[in-house]
């Protein structure tokens, strides 16, 4: 049977979520309970790996821990925002995805994050308008995440992207701290993206980094975040020109650091640290 945990951080000025590369070490179930316990309203879940062979968290084949998470949901009132991650590339297939949609659905998930894998913009643009509609099915936004290594390398390409594909109804993106330090966007790009594809936006810092390989690029991205305020990323500035009630998803990954600390610890010191970008002290 679960134990109610009641969250101990009353939410301020901003929604936030636990990222699923916050707590990559924990269970579907853990991460739950982590981030009720520490004050977040939202939480966000890898049903299936980023990449062959990759790490995730059990759940689509799994009806305990289904039935487990619903559990500490419902006795929370903790929700589920964000599943990773639909990578599009040149033989793309949405029914693919279609388990990784199915528990978005039946988890009541707001949103699933989505690549672009694929350099072919036409072709690209043409797969995300299927994910799109098939996700509308689903009742799920596909958040399309620039990342500068990608075939979306900025935020005018993703929006180039979305308009090619006929600007579907469920399309969104995903506002990355890190991504948007390391590409070439501006915040006057931030500021064009329409309010209606905006759905929530990742924190985290870094230090100051241009000219990088790729190789420097993912290895910060999916092994060495700063915590905000750490780093050189202008996140004030960043956030200013977000809309100011964005769900703000706390992503940070150190894979040295966070050998000193339980999870739970981490994910408290992640946001303790992004609380003062948004709090009044």
């Amino acid at each position: 049977m679960s134990v109610p945990v009641a969250p101990r951080h009353p939410m301020k000025t901003r929604p936030y979520s636990l990222s699923y590369l916050t707590a990559h070490r924990c269970t579907a179930v853990e991460a739950a309970r982590i981030a009720a316990a520490e004050g977040f309203t939202y939480f966000g879940l890898r049903p299936r790996p980023n990449l062959p062979g990759g790490a995730f968290q059990a759940l689509i084949d799994d009806p305990v821990m289904q039935r487990e998470l619903k559990a500490v949901m419902r006795d929370t009132g903790l929700r589920l925002f964000d599943l990773e991650i639909i990578r599009i590339d040149a033989d793309f297939d949405p029914h693919r995805w279609d388990a990784l949609m199915g528990i978005g659905r039946e988890m009541g998930a707001h949103t699933i994050v989505v690549a672009g894998d694929d350099t072919d913009e036409a072709r690209l643009a043409q797969h995300y308008g299927q994910v799109c509609e098939a996700l509308r099915a689903h009742g799920l936004t596909g958040d399309l995440e620039f990342m500068p290594w990608t075939g979306v390398p900025d935020a005018k390409a993703a929006m180039r992207v979305i308009r090619a594909a006929g600007q579907p109804a469920n399309a969104g993106i995903l506002v990355d701290a890190l991504h948007v330090d390391r590409s070439t966007t501006s915040l006057d790009d931030i500021r064009a993206i329409p309010r209606e594809l905006l759905h929530f936006a990742q924190i985290c810092d870094a230090p100051a980094g241009k000219n990088l390989t790729t190789e420097q690029l993912i290895h910060t991205a999916r092994c060495e975040r700063l915590l905000p305020g750490e780093g050189d990323i202008d996140l004030a500035a960043l956030f200013a020109a977000l809309p100011d009630d964005l769900p703000v998803s706390v992503e940070v990954i150190h894979l040295e650091r966070e050998k000193t600390m339980a999870p739970r610890a981490w994910a408290a010191a992640c946001l303790a640290a992004t609380r003062p970008f948004f709090e009044a002290a």
